[in-house]
């Protein structure tokens, strides 16, 4: 029965140091280069189409024509210029009137907001009066009694 345990140890070390041996020669290889693919045949390049002659703007004017065109534009767009300055000027009028006449309004608030303040006080001291007259009529009588 030894025996049998013996040779039965030395066959499992046996078969482990073999598979150990041919596990370390598997990992050991180095893989292949990979295959280098078919080359694919050229797109043909996209040609560009042909320029065609670039049409006149003017087909009709001459030189002159074209520079008295010109001109009339540029003398509409001076006195476009000239009119857009103008309106600025009197919108720029109209701000600070309207500024004047707000700083003139707010000065009414505050003047109207002194005068509600007083009459506030007024009446509330004509209400301490009263008061004072009721509670002296009302309870100088009964205690007299």
């Amino acid at each position: 029965m030894k025996s049998i345990l013996v040779f039965s140890l030395i066959g499992i070390l046996a078969s482990v140091s073999f598979l150990e041996i041919t596990l370390a020669i598997e990992t050991e290889q180095e893989p292949g280069p990979p295959q280098i693919p078919e080359p694919s045949p050229e797109p043909e390049p996209i040609r560009m189409p042909d320029p065609g002659p670039v049409p006149d703007p003017f087909p009709e004017e001459s030189d002159s024509e074209k520079v008295k065109r010109l001109t009339e534009q540029n003398d509409q767009l001076k006195q476009q210029n000239t009119n857009l300055q103008s309106q600025i000027t009197s919108l720029k009028n109209d701000k600070l009137r309207l500024q004047a006449e707000i700083s003139e309004l707010n000065d009414s608030i505050e003047n109207l907001k002194e005068i509600t303040l007083e009459q506030i006080r007024v009446i509330m001291d004509l209400v301490n009066q009263l008061k004072e007259i009721t509670s002296e009529k009302i309870f100088s009588p009964t205690i007299k009694l």
